[in-house]
């Protein structure tokens, strides 16, 4: 994660955004469902969720463009529910960008300020600090045409954070990018951000951009968050099946709890020829129905059975698919029972052992350890 104030951020004893029982209805339908949430000054807040889980609504409703059926929007301690967009200090930067083709780089920054009668030597003052920020300085006088994508996309930054706005939204602001740009672009948006110190809001649907640019990420769906946290926090103790499978890959066992001690547990699986022991407690009934959530890459692979094995939290299978990915591979084990496990090795792995790694059809054993698995109820 690029923000590393993340803790102080979230110190701050007073939240900067409240969103307070916000509903949004069309129809019959709940485009947002009751949601209410504390943002602090300086935060990249993200909204993660596939589409229809109502982020975008709820951006909307953030930036005025849509009203909440029911609920409030308190920014900096003043109500903005029913504010129009331009009467709030908001800025929002599109997908699209939505820079203007007949002005050059600097006109399009400057459009804002000139909208808003800010005198002429000011406008030229604030424009130019800003296209220093983005490092667009020497493309002021080009059209959006003569610019890569990731160019126009500081310039459509420079344009919403020159009027210094207390929110900058961003709705899928690297969406236009290619692979291999969007993650060089990530961090300089982050950077550009957090230099300016303004308190973002943004949504998109990519995993890997809220972890990589949010100090915290809210996952949502039908209407609601499902979870709120760190993006460590989530990927590492995922309240949910939801959250686990979105937020990352994983493998989803299901089973039922034999025994739950004050410290561990024990779950019995179909899907395994033995037990799960678990080094924590879920304090629930004996009998009681869960899904283990085992990221692939807590699960080790062997290619005969080690001695220090156990009862315990290890598998038997075959390799049915290898999707190499560079630097790991991603096996997939079909265990005995049929159930297909995934798990990620380091490339590095065999070479450094001097063996050839396993390959399609080859017998291996998979295993984990007993504080990596997260039992889940829902």
């Amino acid at each position: 994660m690029a923000n590393n104030n993340v803790d102080k951020i979230l110190e701050k004893d007073i939240p900067f955004l409240r969103i307070q029982n916000v509903t949004k209805i069309f129809g019959d339908y709940y485009a947002v469902d009751d949601v209410s949430q504390d943002i602090y000054q300086g935060e990249i807040f993200a909204l993660l969720g596939s589409s229809g889980g109502g982020k975008s609504t709820l951006l909307r409703m953030l930036a005025g463009m849509e009203k909440p059926t029911s609920g409030k929007i308190i920014l900096d301690g003043k109500d903005i529910t029913q504010d129009e967009p331009y009467d709030r200090p908001i800025n929002m930067m599109f997908q699209s960008y939505a820079l203007f083709p007949h002005m050059t780089v600097e006109q399009n920054v400057a459009f804002g300020l000139k909208q808003d009668k800010v005198p002429k030597d000011e406008i030229q003052e604030k424009t130019a600090e800003m296209l220093k920020l983005v490092q667009m300085s020497k493309f002021a006088n080009r059209k959006p045409s003569q610019l890569s994508g990731g160019q126009q996309q500081r310039v459509a930054l420079a344009r919403s954070l020159v009027k210094k706005p207390k929110v900058l939204l961003l709705d899928e602001p690297l969406g236009a990018l290619d692979k291999n740009l969007r993650k060089q672009t990530q961090l300089e948006l982050v950077n550009t951000i957090e230099m300016v110190g303004v308190t973002c809001v943004m949504v998109t649907h990519d995993q890997e951009e809220a972890m990589t640019m949010a100090t915290r990420i809210a996952v949502m769906s039908d209407g609601k968050f499902q979870q709120v946290g760190k993006p460590f926090d989530i990927y590492k103790y995922p309240n949910s099946r939801f959250t686990a499978q979105f937020l990352g890959d994983t493998n989803i066992v299901h089973g039922v709890v034999i025994s739950d001690e004050s410290d561990s547990m024990e779950i019995i699986s179909e899907h395994l020829n033995n037990h799960f022991y678990l080094s924590y407690s879920l304090g629930g009934p004996d009998n009681m129905e869960v899904w283990v959530s085992i990221r692939p890459e807590d699960v080790n692979m062997y290619k005969s059975k080690p001695k220090h094995f156990t009862e315990f939290n290890w598998a038997s299978g075959t390799v049915e698919e290898i999707a190499f990915l560079g630097s790991v591979a991603v096996y997939y084990v079909k265990l005995d029972s049929g159930f297909i496990m995934k798990s990620t090795i380091p490339s590095s792995r065999w070479y450094l052992a001097d063996e050839e790694p396993p390959t399609w059809g080859d017998t291996v054993y998979i295993a984990w350890h007993s504080d990596q698995p997260i039992a889940l109820t829902r």
